[in-house]
C-alpha cells in the first residue's frame, strides 16, 4: 500500500504565502507524477498543479505565476509554494500520485488526506 502525507497548511491573510509538501511512503517502484488538487465547499475537486517524474510541470489558469510546483524524486516529496493567496484559494489541498508499486504492477493513483489552506480577506 501507497500512503501520501501532506502536511503545511494553515491560516494566512490574503497576499502571503504558504508552502506544501507531501510525502509518499510504502511500495513504491516508481513514481510517475504527482500533483496537487484542492476542494472548497460546494465545489468539485480541481486540478492545481502537476509535475511529472522529468519535471515537466502544468498548472491550473487560476494559479499560473503564484504557485509553483517542485519534487524531490530521492524523499518521493513533492512540494507546493503558493504566494500571493487569495481568499478563492482558500480550500482542502489533497496530494496525488501516480505510483507503481511494483515493476509488474500497473500504477495507481494515491490521494493524501488532504490539508486545510485557510485565505483570510
Amino acid at each position: 500500500q501507497v500512503q501520501l502525507v501532506e502536511s503545511g497548511g494553515g491560516l494566512v491573510q490574503a497576499g502571503g504565502s504558504l508552502r506544501l509538501s507531501c510525502a509518499a511512503s510504502g511500495s513504491i517502484f516508481r513514481i510517475n507524477a504527482m500533483g496537487w488538487y484542492r476542494q472548497a465547499p460546494g465545489e468539485q475537486r480541481e486540478l492545481v498543479a502537476t509535475i511529472t517524474n522529468e519535471g515537466n510541470t502544468n498548472y491550473s489558469d487560476s494559479v499560473k505565476g503564484r504557485f509553483t510546483i517542485s519534487r524531490d524524486n530521492a524523499k518521493n516529496t513533492v512540494y507546493l509554494q503558493m504566494n500571493s493567496l487569495k481568499p478563492g484559494d482558500t480550500a482542502v489541498y489533497y496530494c496525488n500520485a501516480l505510483v507503481a508499486p511494483t515493476l509488474f504492477r500497473v500504477s495507481t493513483y494515491y490521494w493524501g488526506q488532504g490539508t486545510q489552506v485557510t485565505v483570510s480577506s
